[in-house]
C-alpha cells in the first residue's frame, strides 16, 4: 500500500466509526504516543524551560483524566516555554502535537483530530523503521500499527 493510499484507508476508517470505537481508537493512540519512553532519550532541558517540562509531565500522566480544559492549560504553559525555534526534537513534537490533537478532539468531537492522531502514531513508528512510500506496509511495524488502528476503528 503506497503511503497516499494508506492516509485515504485511515481517513475512510475514522468516518466510518463508531463513536465508541474512536473513543477508544482515541485514548489508546495518545496514551501509545505520549507515554512513549523515546522521550526519555530527548534533553528536554534543551527544548523546553522548567515550567513547560513540569507541565508537559503533567499533561502525559493525566491524558485520559484531565479535563480539556485541564489539558488545554497545559499546553499552553508548554507553548509559552518552548525554548527551541523551528527545530525541536522530532520526537517531542510528535507528542506535543499528538496532546493537541486529542485535547482538541476532547474540546470539538471532531474526527479528524482522531485522524491526525493516527497519523502521528503511522508517523512514529515510521521513524523507527524508515518504511518505503511505495509499499508503506511492507516492514512488519508498520503493518502492525496499520492493524491496530484498524482493530480498534472497526470493532
Amino acid at each position: 500500500m503506497r503511503y497516499d493510499e494508506l492516509e485515504t484507508t485511515i481517513r475512510h476508517l475514522v468516518t466510518r466509526a463508531s463513536e465508541d470505537n474512536l473513543r477508544v481508537f482515541g485514548a489508546e493512540t495518545v496514551t501509545r504516543l505520549v507515554r512513549d519512553e523515546r522521550l526519555f532519550d530527548v534533553a528536554v532541558e534543551f527544548e523546553l524551560d522548567k515550567d513547560a517540562a513540569a507541565a508537559l509531565t503533567i499533561a502525559r500522566e493525566n491524558v485520559l483524566t484531565a479535563s480539556p480544559t485541564k489539558l488545554r492549560a497545559q499546553l499552553a504553559r508548554i507553548d509559552d516555554g518552548i525554548l527551541t525555534d523551528g527545530d525541536m526534537d522530532t520526537d517531542l513534537l510528535n507528542i506535543i502535537c499528538a496532546l493537541e490533537h486529542w485535547t482538541t478532539y476532547l474540546e470539538t468531537g471532531h474526527r479528524s483530530e482522531l485522524y491526525e492522531l493516527a497519523i502521528r502514531s503511522i508517523e512514529q513508528v515510521d521513524s523507527q523503521v524508515s518504511a518505503d512510500i511505495s509499499d508503506f506496509l511492507a516492514e512488519p511495524e508498520m503493518a502492525a500499527e496499520y492493524e491496530r488502528i484498524e482493530r480498534l476503528l472497526t470493532a
